[in-house]
Parts: structure tokens; sequence; C-alpha cells
């Protein structure tokens, strides 16, 4: 599993069924959507993606369309460790619709979704195996039930871990449950009949910049850059004759 996920999305109505009928992103719909969610910011267009492709754009992208009951944004500003925390202005903006944020990362097993119906927040749910969970708000949905009911439990992997993993499911496993539950696709896995292709929903790109904070993006890339300075090299491993891992030798 390696998906990752920075979603916004508001709905009028059937999100899959509405995405399966996706006609191609209108540029001053979706201008005026932008304008609305981030006003005041410098908006400078960029290239075109997919939902498929472009629902984890790079820090500083935000790729969007508007549809006939449905706008999507995607983009890294929305993934929050407790959605509950999502901006006034981004909740107040779903009046008389759905809202919900979705978000995953891949490297770290996190998992972050939330649901808002007519500005009231009902469900909120944050968690990853280092973290716990960190938010857990409001009731389950029913397409969360196995996995709290531990239908769908980690496999002990010794060759990596001594320890069980932490969680009674995989966060991921459970985030493509919400995008196909909520969202009407996935990203990863087994793809049915009624899924919505993700592949087949256009989103155009832009380039926004908070005017409160023109160094945001600048600042957020130096601080990764840091980061990865301080990890040591990568390390390769291949299965031995016995299907343990074996680590390669750096030449």
């Amino acid at each position: 599993m390696g998906a990752k996920t920075g979603l916004l999305v508001y709905a009028d109505g059937d999100v899959g069924e509405i995405l399966r009928a996706a006609p191609e992103p209108d540029p001053e719909a979706t201008a005026a959507l932008l304008d609305r969610l981030y006003p005041g910011w410098a908006v400078q267009e960029d290239e075109p993606s997919t939902l498929g492709d472009g629902c984890y754009p790079p820090y500083g992208t935000t790729y969007a369309t508007r549809l006939p009951g449905l706008d999507i944004i995607c983009d890294q500003r929305v993934m929050l460790d407790e959605p509950s925390r999502l901006p006034a202005h981004l909740v107040e903006a779903s009046a008389g619709r759905r809202l919900i944020l979705h978000a995953m990362h891949s490297v770290v097993d996190w998992l972050a979704f939330a649901v808002w119906e007519d500005g009231r927040l009902v469900r909120s749910l944050s968690l990853s195996p280092d973290d716990g969970i960190v938010e857990n708000i409001g009731e389950p949905f029913p397409f969360e039930a196995p996995f709290w009911a531990g239908e769908h439990p980690v496999p002990d992997e010794p060759e990596w871990s001594e320890e069980p993993y932490p969680l009674p499911f995989h966060p991921l496993e459970l985030g493509e449950e919400v995008l196909r539950g909520l969202l009407g696709f996935v990203l990863e896995g087994e793809i049915l009949p009624d899924d919505a292709d993700p592949q087949e929903v256009g989103l155009l790109g832009f380039r926004l910049t908070d005017p409160s904070d023109p160094d945001e993006v600048a600042r957020h890339e130096a601080e990764i850059a840091e980061a990865v300075s301080r990890m040591g090299p990568p390390r390769l491993f291949t299965y031995g004759a016995d299907g343990s891992l074996v680590e390669i030798p750096a030449e």
C-alpha cells in the first residue's frame, strides 16, 4: 500500500455517481471556487492532473474542479493531524452540503478523515501506528465496523518488528474503504463495478500563495530537505533461501 491523499470535497449528493458522469473541468467555475476558499491568495495556473494522480499534489500546488453538485480540492494543506481543526472558513463554505476531508500518508501508515453535515462535525478519525488514535469523534460509519471488530488484523512480520502491529487494523486499508464509502472510488485494491475511475476525473492545477505567509512553500521545502539530510543512507534487503530478509551490502 502506497497511496497518499490530501482531499477536501464539498458534495450535494452521491459523490460516486457524480464522479462517474464527471464532465471536463470548467476553468471559470473552478477559479470562482478557489476565490471563495482562498480569498486574497495569489493564484497562478499550473499543469492539470486527474483525481487519481493529483489527490496528493506537491506542497504549494492545488488541484481542483467544480462539477455539478460537487467541488474537489486536492491540497497538502488540508492534511491535519486533527481534522476537526480544519479552518473555520473552509467549514463555513459547506453550508447546506456535506463536507468530506480525507488524508493519508503511506510512509507513516497515517489516516485522517472527517465529515461535516451542513457545517456540523459528525465524524473525525485520525490514527497511525506511531501516534495511536489522535482523534476519534462521533459515531463510526457502517463500513468502519469490521475494522474495529478485529476482522482486518495486520499480520505479524517478525522480520520487520518483534512487536505486534499497535492498531487493530492497517490505517491505509481502512482509508481505501473510507474513499469508497464516502467518495465512491479507491486508489489501491480491488475495483468494484460501481466504483468511479479517478483517472477519468480531470482536475485543473494551480500554485497558491498565502499573502500573509509568502515564504510558506520555500520554508516547507527547506524543512523537508533538512530532514532528508539527517537520514542515513538507504538500506536494501532481499529474501534469503529460508524466506527471511537479508540486507544487501552497500557497494
